[in-house]
């Protein structure tokens, strides 16, 4: 019976036993977001990231916001997910942001925003890279361009890449300026 005992536990052992590549850790670079950061268009030597007043950020076709970008506050940086199974992504990015109730906070059917939008579109290449066993493989996206549509009213007035033949391999440096 002990030898039986001590097999299972061996066995147990070695079956439940991970190495170090197959934990995915919280600190372990995944596919990576856009990062976007905002200037003044009247100051543009200015070093600092400008605020864009009730930031609201929503991608095209999808029903909810990006978290903590829903128009309740202020922003100077933003990290935007772009597709990894498409070579473009479109963002509704609202400056001063507001849902009017029309008076009527109990009727939705009536409200209506406020704001001015701008949609972007970004455009890139993707290619898959391993990271490890547990992580699998990231996203790293390429030749990305940024356009966005005129409307008449465009708050985003300049659209500059912080390099040429822009790459995104992680999120600790600003990718695009955009200026307002």
């Amino acid at each position: 019976m002990k030898k039986l005992v001590a097999l299972l536990i061996l066995i147990g052992c070695l079956a439940f036993s991970c190495e170090r590549d197959d934990i995915c850790t919280l600190d372990t670079v995944t596919t990576p977001r856009l990062t976007i950061a905002f200037y003044s268009i009247e100051n543009p030597e200015q070093q600092n990231p400008r605020n864009v007043a009730r930031c609201r950020v929503q991608g095209i076709g999808n029903d909810e916001t990006l978290p903590d970008l829903d128009g309740s506050t202020s922003k100077q940086i933003i990290l935007l997910p772009l597709k990894t199974t498409e070579n473009s992504t479109q963002y509704s990015i609202y400056k001063n942001y507001r849902l009017n109730n029309n008076q009527t906070p109990d009727n939705p059917d009536d409200d209506f925003i406020t704001g001015n939008e701008d949609i972007i579109t970004i455009s890139y290449v993707t290619e898959e890279v391993y990271v490890s066993r547990a992580c699998g493989f990231k996203t790293v996206f390429k030749n990305i361009s940024m356009t966005v549509e005129d409307d008449g009213d465009k708050w985003i007035k300049i659209i500059q890449s912080v390099d040429d033949n822009q790459t995104i391999e992680n999120e600790n440096a600003t990718n695009y300026n955009l200026y307002h």
